[in-house]
This record gives C-alpha cells, sequence and structure tokens, in this order.
C-alpha cells in the first residue's frame, strides 16, 4: 500500500506523528508532504515533534514547493491521501482546487482520480467559511474528520487519546491499527469469556 501523508499547519502535530508511526509499522510506503505552515507550527510549539522526528518515520519525503514531484500526478499510483492536521487555510484550497503548493496539488489529483481523501481538521470554533468549505471537500468526495477522540475505550493517557484518533483514521483506507478497541469490543479474554 502507497499512501500520501499531508502536514498542513494546523495545531496538533504529534497526531501526524502518531499517524506516520503506525504507517510505518503497517508496513505502508509513506510519501510525506510538510507545509511551510506546518513548520512554523513545529518551532512554535517546540515540546511537541519536529521535522526530523516526522521526516524519519516516511519512506519518502517530497517539499511542499516541488510541483513536479511524483505524487502531483495522477498517473503516479497511490491509495490515497490523508492530510493531519488540515488547517483551515489548506482545506480552502481543497474546497477550491487550488493546486498552489504540492500538498493542495496532491490533494487535487487524489479528488479527481477518485481516491480516497481524508482531511483531518482539528481548529474550533469553526466559522462559516470553513463549515461550507467542509461541505465542499466532502461533496467532492473527501472524508471529514476532527482530530476528537472517543472516551469509551478509558484512556489513561494523552499517548492513548493519541492512539485513537490515528486509528480512526487509518480506519478510512481499511487499516487496523494494533492495540485499537471497538466499541463493544472485549479488552481482554477475559471479558470475553464472561
Amino acid at each position: 500500500m502507497r499512501l500520501v501523508v499531508g502536514i498542513s499547519g494546523g495545531s496538533g502535530i504529534p497526531y501526524a506523528q502518531g499517524v506516520l508511526q503506525a504507517l510505518k509499522d503497517l508496513n505502508v510506503e509513506t510519501h510525506l508532504i510538510v507545509s511551510s505552515g506546518a513548520k512554523r507550527v513545529m518551532t512554535a510549539e517546540d515540546s511537541g515533534p519536529q521535522l526530523p522526528d516526522l521526516t524519519a518515520l516516511a519512506s519518502q519525503v517530497h517539499e511542499d514547493r516541488d510541483l513536479a514531484a511524483s505524487v502531483a500526478s495522477g498517473s503516479y499510483r497511490t491509495d490515497g491521501m490523508l492530510i493531519i492536521p488540515c488547517s483551515a487555510g489548506t482545506l480552502a484550497k481543497v474546497a477550491h482546487g487550488m493546486a498552489d503548493n504540492l500538498l493542495s496539488r496532491a490533494a487535487h489529483v487524489t479528488l479527481k482520480e477518485r481516491r480516497p481523501l481524508v482531511l483531518v481538521v482539528r481548529e474550533d470554533p469553526l466559522p462559516r467559511p470553513m463549515l461550507l468549505n467542509l461541505l465542499a471537500v466532502h461533496d467532492a468526495g473527501a472524508s471529514v474528520m476532527t482530530a476528537s477522540p472517543g472516551f469509551y475505550h478509558a484512556p489513561e493517557s494523552v499517548a492513548q487519546l493519541l492512539h485513537f484518533v490515528t486509528a480512526r483514521v487509518l480506519d478510512q483506507f481499511g487499516l487496523d491499527v494494533p492495540g485499537f478497541r471497538r466499541w463493544k469490543e472485549p479488552s481482554s479474554v477475559r471479558e470475553a469469556d464472561q
């Protein structure tokens, strides 16, 4: 399997790190694109993952300004793309077909080729223009998700909350993340026997 992973300038870079780690563990080929906005957010949130942490997890890294990269063409086959986190600006570009950088171009290609595109937004509250853009990308064929974890699995750490989001995002591509407890599934063999 081959997936394009985009990281844009929304807060929430640890979500991207979790997804990249899970994809590496699942032996999925990843093509990473990090926007200039994401790079600025990483330096502002200096306690979180930094660019070397993320690029080390990717199979291949593309510069956001490289519109001649493989993933800029529909003839380069992938199994889809996800943008995590997806900033309001990147969402607007995808919603309106603005392909002025590799991140938005790869998303455009993913939509035009009818491949799965998952946008994970992490911004609240949602103003009307953003709501309209969410509807536009949905209508264009993308899946829109929020980086909001569930609590039915009784998380005991931030890592477990991040893991929940990772698993739900990768569900969109038919990938199972080990250690993810689904709704109404037993958490142990003992519980299954009761």
